[in-house]
C-alpha cells in the first residue's frame, strides 16, 4: 500500500518498508444446498454400485376386479411382468494440479482449498441435472414455460398465492392416490419470499406443526423448514430450472419451476465417487482429478408434479 507522503519528504522513497502481505484465511465461495438425495429414493444404489451398470427394477402387476353373480364361471387372467430398468450412464469429472515449488512456498494449502471446490461443484452438477431431468419428466400441474402463472402474496385474477399453489398440488397427488408420507417440494428463494410475506401464516404454530414455528434456510440439505407446510416436506434449490431472467419478472418469457413429488417417485444412485492423487509425469507436480459416475430414472410419472411460475403483472 503506497501511504500519502507529505511534500518535500524523502525517507524511505521505494516504499519497500510495507511489503504486501496475503492473508492466510481464504476466502471460500458461496456453496448451494443439496436436495436430491433428500427427495429421490436410493433404494437400488446397493445393488448397481455392487453388481453393474444397471438394474431391472419389477413392477407391481395390476390386476382386473369386476364384478360377480352367483354362479358364475371365474376365469383367470394372466399376470404381466413389466420391468422399468434403470442404467448408471451420466458422468461428471475434475482435473488440476499443484506445482510442488507451489506447494512449498504458498502460504495455503491450494490442493485441500481445490479439492473442496470441486466435491460441491460435482454436488452442484448432479443436482442441477437431476432436477431438470425430473422436471421434464412431470406432470405440469399449473402454466407452461410460455404462459407461466403468477404466483403472489395478492395474486390477480388467475393467479395463486404461495399457499394456494401448494393446495392445488397436494389434491393433484391426492387424486393419483400418491401416498401423504414422503411428499416433498422444492422452490427456489422467490417462491419462499412470497411465502414468508403471505400474511405472516408461516410464523403461526398451527400452520406448521412446528414447534419453532419459523421459516428458515440454510440448513445443508435445504430443508426451509422441520415440520411439513400443507402435507409436504420444503426445501430451497437455486438448482432448479429457469427461463429468461427468472421468476422475478412479469414477462412470459421468464419463468421459474417449483417441483414437487413422492420420494418414489424417482430413483438415483452414486456408482463411483472417487478422489485419487498421483505425480504429473510431465512436471514436479501432484495431479488431483476426481469422477461422479451416477443414474437416475423416473419410475412414478404420476408422483412428479411442475409448476411454471413468475411474479406476474
Amino acid at each position: 500500500m503506497a501511504f500519502p507522503v507529505a511534500a518535500g519528504y524523502g525517507n524511505l522513497p521505494n516504499g519497500a518498508f510495507s511489503p504486501v502481505i496475503f492473508s492466510q484465511k481464504v476466502l471460500k465461495t458461496f456453496r448451494r444446498v443439496s436436495v436430491i438425495e433428500a427427495i429421490t429414493n436410493t433404494d437400488y444404489a446397493g445393488e448397481i454400485a455392487n453388481y453393474g451398470d444397471s438394474v431391472r427394477i419389477v413392477l407391481e402387476p395390476d390386476v382386473t376386479v369386476s364384478p360377480y353373480v352367483r354362479g358364475q364361471q371365474v376365469i383367470p387372467v394372466d399376470l404381466i411382468d413389466n420391468d422399468i430398468t434403470m442404467v448408471v450412464d451420466k458422468a461428471n469429472k475434475f482435473a488440476f494440479k499443484v506445482d510442488d515449488i507451489e506447494a512449498k512456498h504458498s502460504h495455503v494449502n491450494w490442493e485441500s482449498l481445490a479439492q473442496e471446490r470441486a466435491a460441491f461443484k460435482l454436488k452442484d452438477a448432479f443436482d442441477s441435472e437431476i432436477l431438470t431431468y425430473m422436471a421434464g419428466q412431470a406432470t405440469t400441474i399449473i402454466g407452461s414455460s410460455s404462459s407461466p402463472t403468477a404466483v403472489r402474496v395478492s395474486p390477480p385474477t388467475g393467479g395463486y398465492s404461495p399457499l394456494n399453489i401448494l393446495a392445488r398440488i397436494n389434491r393433484k397427488l391426492d387424486e393419483l392416490n400418491v401416498p401423504t408420507d414422503g411428499r416433498w417440494f422444492v422452490a427456489g428463494p422467490f417462491f419462499w419470499e412470497q411465502m414468508q410475506q403471505e400474511e405472516s401464516r408461516l410464523m403461526q404454530v398451527n400452520q406448521t406443526g412446528d414447534a419453532k414455528s419459523q421459516l428458515r434456510t440454510g440448513m445443508w440439505n435445504g430443508k426451509v423448514i422441520e415440520g411439513d407446510i400443507r402435507g409436504f416436506s420444503c426445501y430451497m434449490s437455486n438448482s432448479l430450472t429457469t427461463g429468461g431472467i427468472g421468476p422475478d419478472s412479469s414477462a412470459s418469457t421468464d419463468y421459474g419451476i417449483l417441483l414437487a413429488g413422492h420420494m418414489s417417485s424417482t430413483a438415483t444412485v452414486s456408482q463411483i465417487a472417487k478422489t485419487e492423487t498421483f505425480r504429473d509425469p510431465d512436471s514436479f507436480a501432484d495431479v488431483v482429478r476426481g469422477l461422479h459416475l451416477y443414474g437416475r430414472k423416473t419410475l412414478r410419472q404420476d408422483a412428479l408434479a411442475v409448476v411454471y411460475y413468475n411474479r406476474g403483472a
